[in-house]
């Protein structure tokens, strides 16, 4: 159990909240590159920590990231045409570049200096494994892009779902990282059955357990935390574990067990204080679902179960299409998609669930594991500047990998590392301040 102001802590990230100046020391995935699909094509929206931006993918094929308003009067530039290498205001005809340099000033006269001494706010933005990534901190504390765990050599196939949740980005998180519940919230789509580990077709995921109450083992890491979940498997019960290791790469990404055709990991990203953008990757190699048949399964396609803005169609005001009828025939949540299962829980939650009121068990272990981290974390933030993940000997997001397999009971989890094939990206040219 947190008190308030530890939850607050935990959860705020709008202007100087020490956990959005935390995450701002790192690259965020601030949105997807198909979002951004062609040069000098439509501006989008983007929001990011309470921040409003706009991006947009200029002559040159480079994606800037600027204040949505026009430093001139505050006009949206989310209207503006994207012409010959910067975003012109449609008020009064100033342009921006991707690096922030406004560059022509129609509403100006051809004398005035005024144009080379303003500067909009600009992000550095790099292209790499489906996102485009962007700096948000101080220039002085820039890192090198360092690319994802699903960014790898040996797979071209990176899928990914992308939906806008109206719940804190605390709240999403846990659920990723809580194997517990998939038992129970997942059961009609995570199914025990006699394989030898966790297989996956066009319908469901199977696991070689029937255990709903996994044993936990919890380390923290350099980069986060990781920990294993301990079931009892099918075949060799008394001699062998079923275990399953998720990784929180801190402070956007979580790498959930694979199944024997891909990897799954999820990443979120705070809009806001209240809601988040949730994003499910699969990758691989052959056998990765592709994008669309990825939507599908996940029953999260655009157009169909997303709006424009990603927002779901399934929400509070229609219990999340939850169908009673195919409760009675067999399906534990009556809600098709493991995203939409999980979306009703999130959100039911309120947008900031109050951890003051919460009955923890033993199967909270990696929540509290969680909350403790990254409340130290922002705490230390705020007193040193240090930023979690960014201290240390942080290993290579590249070389952690989430883990599942039946192993001897003798046999330490923290040294399986199993990883289908996974696919390398190589990160495009940076564009700067």
């Amino acid at each position: 159990m947190l008190t308030h102001e530890e939850n607050m802590l935990l959860c705020r990230v709008q202007g100087d909240a020490p956990m959005g100046a935390l995450m701002r020391r790192h690259w965020v995935p601030a949105l997807l590159s198909e979002e951004v699909p062609e040069p000098d094509g439509k501006p989008v929206r983007v929001r990011l920590f309470g921040e409003d931006l706009v991006a947009f993918r200029d002559t040159k094929g480079r994606v800037g990231l600027v204040d949505e308003f026009c430093p001139h009067r505050r006009a949206s530039l989310v209207y503006g045409r994207n012409e010959d290498c910067g975003l012109r205001c449609l008020y009064h005809g100033w342009k921006i570049d991707a690096q922030g340099q406004v560059v022509e000033m129609f509403s100006e006269p051809p004398a005035s200096a005024l144009a080379g001494k303003v500067r909009h706010t600009a992000y550095p933005t790099v292209e790499c494994a489906g996102f485009v990534w962007a700096y948000m901190g101080p220039p002085e504390t820039q890192p090198d892009f360092a690319p994802p765990p699903f960014s790898q050599d040996d797979a071209p196939q990176v899928s990914i779902v992308k939906i806008r949740v109206p719940a804190n980005w605390a709240q999403i998180t846990e659920g990723q990282i809580d194997s517990a519940h998939s038992s129970s919230l997942h059961s009609s789509d995570m199914r025990p059955a006699r394989v030898k580990g966790a297989e996956a077709d066009d319908k469901a995921w199977y696991r070689p357990s029937t255990d709903k109450a996994p044993r936990l083992q919890v380390e923290t890491t350099p980069y986060g935390f990781h920990y294993a979940a301990v079931r009892r498997p099918i075949h060799q019960g008394s001699t062998h574990d079923y275990v399953r290791v998720t990784r929180f790469v801190a402070p956007f990404v979580s790498l959930i067990p694979p199944n024997n055709l891909y990897n799954v990991a999820s990443v979120i990203v705070p809009v806001d204080d209240e809601n988040s953008m949730f994003h499910f990757v699969a990758w691989g190699a052959d056998d990765c679902p592709d994008t669309a048949a990825w939507h599908e399964f996940c029953r999260a396609v655009p157009g169909v179960d997303l709006a424009p803005d990603w927002s779901p169609v399934r929400t509070l005001d229609n219990d999340f299409g939850q169908d009673r009828a195919a409760m009675s025939a067999g399906s534990f949540t009556g809600i098709e998609g493991i995203p939409n299962q999980d979306l009703a829980m999130w959100v039911g939650m309120g947008p900031i669930v109050d951890r003051t009121r919460e009955v923890l068990g033993g199967s909270d272990v990696a929540i509290v594991a969680f909350r403790r981290l990254m409340v130290d974390a922002a705490q230390r933030m705020r007193e040193s500047g240090q930023a979690l993940g960014r201290e240390g000997d942080v290993p290579a997001q590249q070389s952690i990998a989430s883990f599942e397999g039946v192993i001897e009971k003798s046999v330490d989890w923290r040294g399986q590392h199993r990883s289908v094939g996974r696919a390398q990206h190589s990160p495009d040219e940076v564009t700067g301040r």
